[in-house]
């Protein structure tokens, strides 16, 4: 297999847009990308609360959008989805998406708005390994993803269920409806399953990833931040997948979504056979670790546990609505308010990116972007 290229940069507030820019360039974006098509910035939202390393950063958005708008790409788009416990027109608010959309004409749909888009039954021409099995009525898709680039904006952190979770992971809330949670007992093999669909749909796959600050812990949500100041980018979700996990201080061919996509030829996982482009990161492994926290053992319990045969009844019956409000009730009225409102006020006040995060919140954008030049009027002749 040929090696694939992962840029990773360290990188720090007072240039992080330019940072994103040379990171975006030692990635070869420009050529991973279909001039011409439309392209979708799919951001991260794990949480709607601001907690730190759990969804793409307002600095991330902006700066990918000034890098491909410096490569030629001009017709951007974000599209958001919803999960059953995130919402996500508070979490762009809260999280300071806004203010850079409205700055640089960044129109905003949601797969799960009729009027932005239709979900269509898709025939993958790709061996699948459980979505048929999972959906056997139909494996459906947005209509509106087809024959569009994508740019995927994940964070650098830990995942209760995939030990760690980046770009292919990233695909998961807009390539799958509200249903998703059907596929949790065999998430690895639908991440590599989704990837398989990617690559048929989307002319051009990048993924820009945010280490500034990453997630340690019981993930995606409750987590304990650590500054790390990196920065990562690829045309290869497999591959920038790895060498985060392998920054994490995990092996990265032990995780299973790693290791079938690599076995699958859909990327690569083994670090030898991957490039590093940019700084040097021999010496990066931070000895992360999952754990568990309350919410993470019922899912162990119920899909991957005992419960497992029985997750039809739970998951696929009107009882499924008990689960959604005891994580919501855990993750919104207990954590927050309890432990993961201090952890993110303390972030924005003791470290570099807390401030930088807070300067988004008073300023909106950290650049003015260029003005459009419009082709001038044509001349009348009779004039």
């Amino acid at each position: 297999m040929a090696k694939s290229k992962v840029a990773v940069l360290k990188v720090q507030p007072e240039t992080i847009l330019k940072d994103v820019s040379r990171l975006c360039e030692l990635a070869g974006m420009e050529k991973a990308l279909k001039k011409g098509a439309t392209t979708i910035l799919k951001d991260n939202i794990s949480w709607h609360y601001p907690f730190p390393g759990a969804n793409s950063t307002p600095w991330q958005i902006e700066g990918s959008v000034v890098a491909l708008r410096e490569s030629g790409f001009q017709d951007l788009v974000c599209v958001q989805n919803k999960t059953v416990v995130t919402n996500a027109f508070k979490g762009e608010d809260l999280n300071h998406y806004l203010p850079i959309f409205r700055k640089y004409d960044i129109p905003v749909k949601y797969n799960f708005r009729d009027e932005d888009m239709r979900w269509i039954d898709y025939r993958p021409k790709a061996r699948m390994h459980v979505l048929p099995k999972i959906f056997p009525e139909g494996i459906r898709i947005p209509d509106y993803f087809e024959g569009k680039n994508i740019v995927h904006l994940p964070t650098v952190k830990c995942h209760i269920y995939t030990t760690t979770t980046g770009a292919m992971k990233n695909a998961f809330g807009g390539l799958l409806a509200t249903k998703r949670h059907y596929t949790h007992s065999w998430i690895h093999r639908t991440l590599v399953d989704l990837l398989a669909i990617q690559k048929e749909i989307h002319p051009g796959v990048f993924a820009i990833m945010d280490g500034t600050t990453a997630g340690n812990g019981p993930g995606p949500r409750t987590m304990f931040p650590v500054v790390k100041n990196y920065m990562l980018a690829s045309d290869d979700q497999v591959a920038i997948d790895a060498v985060a996990a392998k920054m994490m201080g995990f092996d990265p061919m032990s995780l299973e979504y790693v290791n079938v996509a690599h076995e699958d030829g859909l990327g690569v996982g083994d670090p030898r056979d991957i490039e590093i482009v940019g700084d040097d990161i021999s010496g990066e492994s931070w000895g992360f670790q999952v754990g568990d926290n309350g919410a993470s053992k019922v899912g162990d319990f119920m899909w991957f546990g005992p419960m497992k045969p029985f997750q039809k009844l739970f998951f696929h019956t009107p009882l499924v609505n008990a689960f959604i409000f005891g994580s919501e009730f855990y993750h919104d009225y207990y954590r927050w308010p309890m432990k993961d409102r201090k952890t993110f006020e303390n972030w924005t006040r003791d470290t570099e990116w807390g401030r930088l995060f807070e300067r988004y919140g008073r300023e909106g954008t950290l650049a003015t972007p260029p003005a459009v030049v419009s082709s001038p009027p044509p001349q009348d002749p009779a004039a």
